[in-house]
């Protein structure tokens, strides 16, 4: 580790960065936070422990004037946290690149953040993504399922392999329409026109529309709607599955409160039709109507289980949070915290990579995250 600390530069103040962020300035003594707009900004500072200071900055990453700012307080070995949209992060990474600086994202690997990797591992830096909620934390619990089945002896055995991945955030109090938006409802209009990849009764299936394909699970005993989302398919070997023959079911996707394809039955007549004008107009319609209140109280569900012939195993996030500590800033936020702090000690390999695949790290962050109240529910193995 450098005998200088890298200083941390997180992008963006909005609902899913309050408490990582804050952690990390309680925990390293000072951070700055990024933002176009600096009254949450402020905020945030203000929720610091005595002794730490959050310092806040103006950023518009469309201004080449606010930008250049950035890139001068930037240093070597330095790790930028990028919360924007997941269309910016690409132009953050190479920012971050120029100067020799570390990137952590929540969001999805893109072909054009992998692109990036040789210039990553030349300069010796990292840039780690799919490291909230989910892409995040679903990833550590599968690595560690899967160590477990095959510490148990039961992979490679032609067993018939069963693994679902799926992971929700609704209000923690059951309404009509079984959800509410934390932010712009369009982005969960699109996703449901998007076609999802899984395998499904033992073959490679593609489901069209999300509410083609709705499912009810029951989970330590309540039962929700599920369906697939995006394509499953390339985790088959990311998660250390492609020797099995014999997988039935291979899925990862999103949850739903209990009678959600009912409530929402127009919407789906209207998302299968529509412009992108409508979705605009749809989307400002349910923000209007479907918001959370202030301090109204949310909930996270992740839960990921492995059956391999007789052994089965599962383990499960379920958290419930309000206002600027909701359950999604606190699960998406703290992970990305615990990248931070990986790097901060560097214990993570140079190059573009997801959250970690090495056992011991995934439970070092699992240890950090249990730390600030966002335990996991084992099932079937010890952790």
């Amino acid at each position: 580790m450098s005998a200088v600390k890298p200083a941390i530069h997180w992008i963006g103040a909005g609902l899913a960065s309050g408490p990582g962020l804050v952690s990390l300035a309680n925990k390293w003594g000072e951070a700055t936070v990024w933002d176009m707009t600096l009254d949450r900004a402020n905020f945030l500072a203000e929720q610091t422990d005595h002794g730490a200071t959050l310092h806040v900055q103006e950023l518009n990453i469309r201004d080449d004037a606010s930008l250049q700012n950035f890139r001068d307080t930037l240093n070597a070995g330095d790790i930028v946290i990028s919360m924007l949209p997941a269309a910016f992060h690409v132009e953050v990474a190479n920012v971050a690149l120029s100067e020799d600086c570390h990137l952590v994202t929540s969001s999805y690997l893109s072909d054009e953040m992998i692109a990036l990797n040789d210039t990553a591992v030349d300069k010796g830096v990292t840039l780690i993504n799919e490291s909230g909620l989910d892409p995040g934390i679903d990833h550590l619990l599968t690595h560690i399922l899967v160590d477990e089945a095959e510490k148990a002896g039961v992979l490679g055995q032609g067993n018939e392999v069963e693994f679902v991945s799926y992971c929700g955030g609704f209000p923690a109090e059951p309404t009509p329409f079984t959800y509410k938006f934390s932010w712009t409802p369009l982005g969960v209009l699109t996703a449901l026109a998007n076609p999802a990849q899984l395998i499904k009764d033992g073959a490679e299936t593609t489901v069209n529309k999300a509410w083609e394909n709705v499912s009810d699970i029951a989970i330590h005993g309540e039962t929700f709607e599920a369906y697939a989302n995006r394509n499953s398919l390339p985790y088959v070997e990311e998660y250390g599955l492609g020797g099995e023959t014999n997988i039935k079911t291979f899925v990862r996707g999103t949850l739903r409160m209990a009678g959600w394809k009912t409530a929402w039955n127009d919407i789906f007549d209207i998302v299968d039709n529509a412009s992108m004008d409508d979705l605009r107009e749809l989307s400002t319609r349910l923000w209007e109507d479907h918001q959370y209140g202030e301090d109204e109280e949310d909930r996270v569900l992740l839960y990921v289980a492995l059956t391999c012939g007789e052994w089965s195993a599962s383990l499960t996030v379920d958290s419930t949070g309000s206002g600027w500590r909701s359950a999604m800033a606190d699960t998406v936020s703290y992970t990305v915290a615990e990248a931070v702090n990986a790097l901060m000690e560097d214990r993570l390999e140079p190059g573009v990579q997801a959250a970690p695949h090495d056992i011991a790290e995934a439970k070092r962050w699992l240890d950090g995250l249990a730390g600030n109240g966002i335990a996991v529910k084992a099932v079937g193995i010890e952790l």
